[in-house]
């Protein structure tokens, strides 16, 4: 396979409410989305996962325009005519961590690579489930009314789990009005990005007795040992999200009894290969993993529902409905159905279309990429 045309766009899309975690707000997806068009007319497409600013990681939209440009995108041209996307990941390999625009990369190339074979992402990945129960995250709200209002409606939507942010000063009284509102049968967890420092280990252990799935991510990403003193304490199960960036993390991670739980965001992994990696090495270890988010349009959705249907992945994960997040998603939109699950795309590649109008209409630049 030969890419012959290749480019960035930036797009900008109005969510359809803000949505707050402990480091900051957003009020629309800002993302790059990246096209590729091989020797054979083929397109492949995808997701940037990286925000404006480097808050969840260090990695930030501009910067992950131009460790492209400059960094990785000669090293996939090198490849010619042997480019795959099994070949991307150590082709890319001299190029220190930027795993949310080395997934940005291989996620196309991998799209155009199995459009061309007419094979799906589940169908490559292994998956084995045709659809996936969905979760949504409730971000921090102003007041406490707000956010069960919040929280009703999506469990009216019919979202099988209910996932809190949290941050100091937002943690034990929200939790607790709603597991009372909702009742102990509700499928709940807190994230609280990094939020908390061990100084805090026993206000934690508070949330023990609101009998959560989960507490994502508490202390700093790099803090194994942190999460493995907390997670020693803390009956609640210890999830870590941002400090697993590779499978050789997750192995470490589990070793030092860091986490009995792993989230799984393709993006912060560096693509779906690694994250399938990942997912092996957490099934033979016995560790439950679920398949996070990042706000994601049906672009970036579509191959994280695929990811999703891998029998490692036993929790609901963040792959809502379009609607949670977009009046107007990029794709057809992703729906849940009676029972509270999304159907997994079966297309070739990433299984779904994009809407030329609609990107067009929320498109701010279209950068092309040279080729040779």
């Amino acid at each position: 396979m030969k890419i012959v045309a290749a480019e960035l766009r930036w797009v900008q899309i109005p969510l359809v409410a803000p949505f707050r975690t402990s480091f900051g707000t957003c009020y629309d997806r800002d993302t790059i989305v990246l096209r590729v068009v091989t020797d054979q007319g083929i397109e492949g497409w995808s997701e940037c996962g990286a925000e404006i600013d480097p808050l969840y990681s260090e990695e930030w939209l501009a910067g992950v325009e131009l460790v492209i440009r400059d960094h990785l995108w000669p090293r996939i041209t090198a490849l010619g005519d042997g480019l795959t996307a099994v070949a991307v990941k150590p082709a890319l390999e001299p190029v220190k961590r930027h795993f949310m625009a080395k997934h940005l990369l291989e996620t196309a190339i991998l799209d155009a690579e199995l459009k061309g074979a007419g094979m799906s992402f589940g169908s490559y990945l292994g998956s084995v489930k045709e659809r996936v129960p969905a979760g949504v995250s409730v971000g921090i709200m102003d007041t406490l009314p707000e956010l069960l209002e919040a929280v009703a409606g999506y469990v009216e939507a019919g979202y099988v789990r209910i996932k809190l942010k949290i941050e100091p000063g937002w943690d034990l009284e929200p939790v607790r009005l709603v597991r009372q509102e909702f009742g102990d049968d509700l499928l709940l967890q807190v994230d609280a990005n990094t939020a908390y420092t061990l100084l805090d280990v026993q206000h934690l252990t508070r949330l023990d007795e609101f009998g959560l799935l989960l507490i994502e991510q508490p202390l700093r990403e790099d803090d194994l040992r942190g999460h493995a003193e907390l997670a020693r304490v803390m009956r609640t199960p210890v999830c870590l999200d941002e400090s697993i960036t590779s499978a050789r993390d997750a192995a470490t991670a589990i070793a030092q009894r860091a986490c009995s739980v792993i989230n799984i965001k393709p993006a912060r992994v560096g693509g779906y290969l690694e994250a399938r990696r990942i997912h092996d090495v957490a099934a033979a270890n016995g560790i439950p993993v679920w398949c996070g988010g990042m706000l994601e349009t049906g672009i970036g959705r579509a191959p994280n529902l695929a990811l999703a249907a891998l029998p490692g992945f036993v929790l609901p994960g963040d792959t809502s409905a379009s609607s949670r997040y977009y009046s107007q998603d990029l794709t057809k939109p992703f729906e849940l159905d009676a029972d509270g699950c999304i159907a997994v795309p079966t297309g070739p590649g990433i299984g779904v279309d994009i809407l030329p109008d609609v990107l067009a209409a929320v498109t701010d630049r279209v950068d092309s990429l040279p080729i040779g």
